[in-house]
């Protein structure tokens, strides 16, 4: 699993609502982009989910942004907080490992992990500097952190964290993702994309190939998602130039969603049969077989994504400003899965 982190730079103006990103980089205002303030919504607001995790079965949990992490059995039908040793409530991703312990990384609490319970939580913060953890993924029993300090890498036997290799010590990694040949991408906050080997000892090299805006001649370097297809295609999500892809790992990329609606990538999730994007403006969906980008966003009432995630089982989950929503039809419709994650009057905000 990914998931998707941010310096996060509070202004001191008490009326607007500091929505965050789930790719990393500059908070975001609602008043900034256009959108409403949830917040003025008559009844209150579900949290915002920053984060999503399944282990299978149904089994579910979502990161909140303040709340905490909220818990379900029943593919979203019911939720509860499960903040019990979660020394920092502000999730900014989560990932759960081939044994189903869930990882959740934070603002400023490090890394906490389940314990066998599943529910209870326990710090693993040992080796790791006073950073964000904006990005982790679990792949052949190792956790792999993104944090604002470069990649790291949990050691068990030593219980604690270090650098997987040098070259990115100063650098927020907003995404991580794994190709099939052990090729470990590190999606950044404004330096671009890099990539190791991760069976070999080395440094972390740039990906050659920029990401060029073909009609703006831009060059984007703001990666805020990162993930592999089943073809082993590595598919990039930007800040705000849309979605690339490469089909041999990474040597050349080309521009896939530079005609989406909205260039603000949230998730990306690949499938045999579609390509779906998730944006500040809803998901949309492209069938491979033409460029067309079709919007599918009936039922969901927040079109602000942070986070998007798919099962083994076929279900689609999104997070996101307010609440969560799942589809069991390939995103043609959307459920409304928030309403025991509870109703809040006010946004939280992380200490510091």
């Amino acid at each position: 699993m990914r998931c998707f982190v941010t310096v996060y730079l509070l202004r001191p103006i008490a009326f607007l609502l500091v929505l965050m990103v789930s790719g990393g980089g500059v908070p975001v205002l609602a008043e900034d982009r256009g959108h409403p303030d949830p917040f003025q919504r008559e009844g209150g607001v579900a949290p915002s989910i920053q984060a999503l995790a399944t282990t299978g079965g149904g089994v579910l949990y979502a990161g909140s942004f303040g709340f905490g992490v909220f818990f379900s059995d029943d593919y979203g039908e019911t939720w509860e907080a499960i903040n019990n040793g979660l020394g920092d409530r502000f999730i900014l991703c989560l990932s759960a490992d081939e044994k189903g312990t869930v990882y959740a990384g934070t603002v400023r609490g490090g890394v906490f992990r389940t314990k066998e319970d599943g529910k209870t939580w326990e710090s693993i913060k040992a080796g790791l500097r006073f950073v964000e953890v904006k990005s982790l993924l679990a792949h052949h029993g190792i956790m792999y952190a993104g944090t604002g300090k470069g990649v790291y890498q949990w050691d068990e036997g030593a219980r604690a964290w270090s650098p997987v290799a040098p070259g990115l010590e100063q650098v927020l990694i907003a995404s991580l993702a794994m190709t099939n040949t052990s090729q470990l991408f590190a999606g950044t906050a404004g330096k671009g994309l890099y990539r190791i080997d991760a069976t070999k000892q080395g440094t972390w090299q740039k990906v050659g190939d920029p990401l060029v805006d073909p009609k703006e001649h831009l060059t984007h370097t703001h990666i805020r998602v990162t993930t592999v297809s089943p073809q082993q295609h590595v598919y990039v999500g930007t800040q705000d130039g849309g979605v690339y892809r490469s089909k041999d790992s990474g040597k050349t990329w080309k521009p896939v969603g530079r005609s989406l609606p909205n260039d603000s990538i949230r998730g990306i999730v690949v499938t045999r049969a579609a390509l779906f994007v998730a944006t500040g403006r809803g998901i949309f969906m492209n069938n491979f077989q033409n460029a067309k980008w079709v919007p599918v966003n009936n039922g969901l009432t927040e079109l602000a994504i942070q986070v998007m995630m798919a099962t083994s089982e076929g279900e689609l989950y999104v997070g996101t400003s307010a609440g969560a929503f799942r589809s069991q039809d390939a995103g043609n419709h959307w459920v409304n899965i928030s309403e025991t994650l509870g109703m809040h009057f006010s946004m939280p905000r992380p200490y510091f």
